[in-house]
This record gives C-alpha cells, structure tokens and sequence, in this order.
C-alpha cells in the first residue's frame, strides 16, 4: 500500500489524475484542505470520473487534522529543494508520499521539519517543476517497483485481431 498525501491540492485535472493513479495502483489518497475544487459525489460524475468509486479517498481540515487521525512509520515529502533524489531511499509498504500545492509546493516550514524524509525528482535547473500528477505517479511506481508490483498485473491482455501472428498482417 502506497499512501499519497496532497497538501492543498488547487487544479481538479491533477488531482483526477492522480486518483486515477491510485485506482490503477491501489494507492490511498489522502486530501488537505483547502482544496482548489469541489470533490462532491455530483462534481466527480459531472467531470467523468468513472474510476472515482475505486479510490479509497480520505480528506482532512488541515495536517494537523491529518497526523491527529494517522501515523505514518514512514514518509517521504517531494520537493525540488530536496537533498537527495526519490530513488536513493528505500521505502515501506504502507509509507506516506506528501506533495504539495501546483503553486508553491510543501510549505517550508513543514519541508524543514521534515528535513531528514525530503527527496526530490531530478530534472534540468531551467525547469521549476514538475506537474504534480506526473511527480506523483514517478513516486508511487518506484515504491511499487522497489516492492516488486505487488498485487498488479504480471502481463498485459492484447486482443489477438492479428497481432504477433505470422502471415496475417
């Protein structure tokens, strides 16, 4: 199980994304507010999100109200100010990825509490950032591959209308 924390997440298409990533992973995605949308049951179906019932969704008032409620034995807070890449760590099952607002990101004073779990993607220096939806969905593979995919498919299912077969093309 991985655990994604957004922090104040303001752009509905990241975020759809992103739980989209979750149902295709069994990843759990855990919402703080405020939130730059409205994710009520009439909103979600009115944007076409039809994977929606498969994410298992949590949402908090603030992080005060997130750590109050869980745990977590191991977290991981994304940053481009981070020290050390995402993949030089070796993460847990059941450990917490946090990300932050498109805008600004983890607030700094969190980033500096959480100094010693701060990891980042790599990228050119010219670039601020990358999008969120895509950041989240470098981390939560790695955890997943670090951790042998567990319980995803092992392989694809291809039709078989002519595809690899000799003499049919």
């Amino acid at each position: 199980m991985v655990n994604i924390v957004l922090v104040e997440p303001e752009i509905p298409a990241n975020t759809g994304n992103i739980a989209r990533t979750c149902a295709a992973t069994g990843s759990r995605l855990h919402l703080i507010r405020p939130l730059g949308f409205d994710i009520s049951e009439k909103a979600v179906r009115r944007a076409g999100l039809d994977y929606w019932h498969l994410v298992d969704l949590h949402v908090y008032d603030n992080l005060e109200d997130f750590f109050r409620q869980n745990r977590p034995a191991q977290m991981w807070c994304l940053s481009t100010k981070a020290p050390r890449r995402y993949d030089e760590v070796a993460y847990e099952d059941n450990c917490y990825l946090f990300f932050g607002k498109e805008t600004r990101g983890l607030p700094e004073d969190f980033l500096e509490a959480h100094r010693q779990c701060c990891v980042r993607i790599p990228m050119l220096s010219a670039a601020r950032s990358l999008n969120l939806s895509n950041s989240v969905a470098i981390a939560v593979y790695e955890v997943l591959r670090q951790r042998d995919f567990p319980g995803l498919l092992e392989c694809g299912k291809m039709k078989d209308h002519h595809l690899g077969q000799p003499g049919t093309d």
